[in-house]
C-alpha cells in the first residue's frame, strides 16, 4: 500500500514514517520543515542532533535499500498539495502535518492565528484534494485527547449516546479544548466529520494522549535516524522533559498540584496504532474516532516515578512544584475509553521501570546538549 505521511520530519511523523517502510509500505513524506525554523525562532533545540531530512532519508535507503520519496512544501498551498498528491498516488494518507504545542499557540495572537491557518486551512485543503480527485483514500488523522478536555464524566470515543426530553441521539462528544492549539484540533475533527458525512470520505480520527519515548526499532539503528527528544517549555512533554531534567540535576517541574491526569503511551505504541488503523480502515462516509493512550497517569505521579527510576541509578532528582502557566484543574475525575485500538490488535508498552532506565540514560548521554535557559515556562495562559 502507498502511505503518504504529512509532517514526517517530526516527532511522531519520522518514527511512522521509518516503521511503515520497514513493513514494507511504500512511503512518502511531506514537509515544510517549519518545525525546525520554529526551534531557531525559540531559541531552542531538541536535545538529539537531528541531521536535515534528505541525508536522514538517504541513510534509510543505505541500511535497508528502501526508497522514501520527499515532498517539501506547505499543505497550506493547495497548488503544491495536489499536485504532490497526484505524483505520489495514496492509498492511505497519514496526517501529522500540524503545529502541535498548546504553549506555542498561546505565546500571543500571531502564533494563536498561526495554529489556526497552519492546522485548519491545511487539513482542510486535504479534505477538498481527496474528494476532487482521491475520494477512496483513507485518512489517518492524529487528534489529541486534549479535545476533550477534563469533563466530570467518562470519555468515550468520540461519540456519546444521550437520552434528552423523551428522545435518544448518538452524537459527537462534547468538546472543552485548553488552548488555541486544541480549539484547531476540535475545528479538523468538525470539518473532517463534515466531509465523510457529506462527500462519503473515509477517515479516522487518532485522539492522542501524550507521547514519551525516543527509540523505535527504525530510529535506533543509526544516529542519523535518531527522532528528536523536546525538554524545553514550550514543545517539551511532561515525561520526557522530566527525564532529562532528572539526568541532569535540574529538579523536575511539576506544573501546579500536579493532579493533572492524562492518557500516556510510548512512542513505539504510536507508529503501531497507525498501521492498525491504516490496516483496517473506515468505510466510506465514516469518521472513526479511536482514543490513542495506553494508560493514565496525573503529572504528579510521573514525577515521583522518575524521581525513583532516578534514585536507583544514583542520581540526586527532587520535584519542585512551580506556579501553573496554564488555566487548567489541577485535581479533577479523569476516565477515559481506548479499546477499540485494542481490539484490533495493539499490544501496548507500559510504562516500567526498564524504560524509564532506558529514557534516562538517554538523556544522560546527551545532558551536554541541554541549555537549562529553556526548561522553565515562558508562556503564560493568562497574558
Amino acid at each position: 500500500m502507498k502511505v503518504l505521511v504529512i509532517g514526517g520530519d517530526g516527532y511522531c511523523g519520522w518514527a511512522t514514517s521509518l516503521y511503515l517502510s520497514n513493513k514494507g509500505y511504500e512511503v512518502g513524506i511531506i514537509d515544510s520543515l517549519v518545525r525546525r525554523h520554529w526551534d531557531l525562532e525559540l531559541g531552542a533545540d531538541t536535545l538529539t542532533p537531528i541531521a536535515p531530512i534528505q541525508r536522514r532519508l538517504q541513510r534509510w535507503k543505505d541500511l535497508t535499500g528502501k526508497s522514501i520519496d520527499l515532498f517539501v512544501g506547505d499543505i497550506t498551498n493547495y497548488e503544491f498539495l495536489i499536485k504532490a498528491l497526484h505524483q505520489f498516488q495514496p492509498e492511505a494518507i497519514v496526517h501529522f502535518g500540524e503545529q502541535r504545542s498548546a504553549p506555542f499557540s498561546m505565546i500571543d495572537r500571531e502564533h494563536a492565528v498561526l495554529t489556526q491557518v497552519n492546522n485548519v486551512v491545511g487539513t482542510l485543503n486535504l479534505l477538498y484534494a481527496m474528494r476532487q480527485d482521491f475520494p477512496d483514500c483513507h485518512l489517518v488523522k492524529l487528534g489529541t485527547m486534549g479535545e476533550y478536555g477534563t469533563p466530570n464524566i467518562d470519555i468515550e470515543e468520540g461519540y456519546i449516546t444521550i437520552e434528552h426530553n423523551g428522545r435518544k441521539d448518538t452524537l459527537p462528544y462534547p468538546k472543552q479544548p485548553g488552548s488555541y492549539y486544541h480549539l484547531s484540533k476540535v475545528h479538523d475533527s468538525h470539518n473532517i466529520h463534515f466531509a465523510c458525512r457529506v462527500w462519503g470520505l473515509r477517515a479516522t480520527d487518532l485522539n492522542q494522549g501524550v507521547v514519551y519515548g525516543v527509540l523505535t526499532e527504525e530510529t535506533g539503528m543509526d544516529e542519523l535516524l535518531i527522532n528528536r527528544l523536546d525538554y524545553d517549555g514550550v514543545f517539551g512533554t511532561a515525561l520526557n522533559r522530566f527525564c532529562i531534567q532528572a539526568a541532569i540535576g535540574y529538579p523536575l517541574t511539576v506544573y501546579g498540584k500536579g493532579g493533572q491526569t492524562r492518557g500516556f503511551l510510548d512512542i513505539r505504541d504510536t507508529v503501531r496504532c497507525v498501521e492498525i488503523a491504516i490496516a483496517n480502515p473506515a468505510d466510506p462516509g465514516q469518521f472513526r474516532v479511536f482514543n490513542q493512550f495506553t494508560e493514565l497517569f496525573s503529572v504528579g505521579d510521573l514525577a515521583a516515578m522518575v524521581q525513583n527510576a532516578g534514585t536507583k541509578m544514583g542520581l540526586d532528582v527532587s520535584v519542585n512544584h512551580i506556579d501553573n502557566p496554564r488555566v487548567e484543574l489541577e485535581q479533577h475525575y479523569f476516565y477515559a475509553k481506548n479499546t477499540s485500538l485494542l481490539s484490533l490488535g495493539l499490544e501496548p508498552h507500559y510504562l516500567s521501570d526498564s524504560l524509564l532506565d532506558s529514557l534516562l540514560n538517554f538523556a544522560h548521554k546527551y545532558q551536554h546538549r541541554v541549555d537549562k535557559n529553556q526548561i522553565l515556562p515562558k508562556v503564560s495562559w493568562r497574558r
